[in-house]
């Protein structure tokens, strides 16, 4: 009885204070961008960085919005950061992650965090 005693205070310990989310991150390419833009050299210049993000959460499975929808959100609060309306820029390397944390079934939250660079064009190129 004593030696089970002895090995059962360890797990209760291990199970009590070990963390109880399940947490993991993805980075995807969500982008099909088709525009062509020739960066030459000296002919553009990094601004800054942005990103946007959106979160929903779901408790018992329920709750939230659709996965398209998150995506859709966390693009649109990149363009309200990016201030494209000055000058001619563009956003170039964007990056898409998702996270997902929390303790399912019971509850978890859903990330979706986009971030880019901002060139703008400083000179107009005429050729190749």
């Amino acid at each position: 009885m004593k030696k089970l005693m002895n090995l059962s205070i360890p797990i209760i310990l291990l199970v009590i204070l070990s963390s109880c989310g399940a947490s993991n991150a993805f980075i995807l390419n969500q982008n099909q961008n088709a525009t062509q833009v020739h960066l030459a050299s000296g002919n553009y210049r990094v601004v800054d960085k942005v990103r946007g993000s959106a979160d929903v959460s779901y408790v018992l499975v329920f709750g939230g919005m659709k996965k398209k929808q998150l995506f859709a959100n966390a693009y649109a609060d990149l363009m309200n950061n990016a201030d494209l309306t000055t000058g001619s820029r563009a956003l170039v390397n964007m990056v898409s992650e998702e996270h997902i944390g929390g303790v399912p079934p019971f509850f978890y939250k859903r990330t979706v965090t986009v971030s880019a660079n901002i060139i703008e064009f400083d000179k107009t190129s005429s050729g190749r």
